[in-house]
């Protein structure tokens, strides 16, 4: 059971419009895919109440075709990347939201930051000029293992970075408030250790064909 304080990210990537309606159907309103061209799509065809967070490793050249129609990047893992995305709203007069993603898992396939990069990222004056974004948050995901200790571990890492940042840049912003992390094997450890938001797909929609 997941408690009504977070939110659950349908993870709809793969899947069919006709399985998206079926799950909007008995009520999800937050989509999470990790494709650009597979996004735009859906969300051409799809009910406009849709709230679609991004999800996947972002390139920069498909920032502009993805800010205008996306209310989330949680996947924000460096800052060349994150000026783009600022530049691309700012040009189409948007904010942009997003999360910071780190690095926690062991496997070296995953992206995001290191604390130490975030942290150099966050006190120089070039990120101080950006305009055209909203940090909302951190996201993370564990290393892909049954081994719930270390799992566990991740995660804790994962939310001591988020009050690390909140408490020394973000104290008196309220919408730095998202935890992101936890997926359909691990979620009930993420919530324990204090996730926001659930990037669920396999136990909505069953195991990817």
């Amino acid at each position: 059971m997941i408690p009504g304080h977070v939110k659950l990210i349908a993870v709809s990537k793969t899947k069919s419009e006709d399985e998206i309606l079926e799950a909007y159907n008995t009520g999800h309103r937050f989509f999470g895919e990790n494709r650009v061209q597979e996004l735009l799509e859906k969300q051409k065809k799809l009910p406009p109440d849709i709230e679609w967070h991004f999800i996947g490793h972002l390139q920069t050249n498909k920032v502009r075709s993805l800010v205008p129609y996306v209310a989330m990047i949680q996947s924000v893992d460096s800052f060349r990347l994150l000026k783009v995305i600022d530049s691309e709203a700012g040009r189409c007069g948007r904010t942009a939201v997003c999360l910071l993603q780190f690095h926690i898992a062991s496997e070296e396939s995953k992206f995001g930051f290191a604390i130490d990069e975030a942290m150099q990222m966050l006190e120089s004056e070039e990120f101080r000029n950006l305009k055209s974004h909203r940090l909302c948050g951190v996201m993370g995901m564990a290393t892909f293992t049954d081994d719930t200790e270390l799992v566990r571990k991740e995660f804790r890492c994962l939310s001591d970075y988020f009050n690390l940042l909140k408490n020394k840049y973000f104290r008196d912003i309220p919408w730095f408030c998202e935890l992101s992390m936890g997926m359909s094997g691990d979620y009930n450890t993420a919530i324990e250790e204090g996730s926001t938001m659930v990037r669920i797909g396999s136990i909505i929609f069953g195991e990817r064909r």
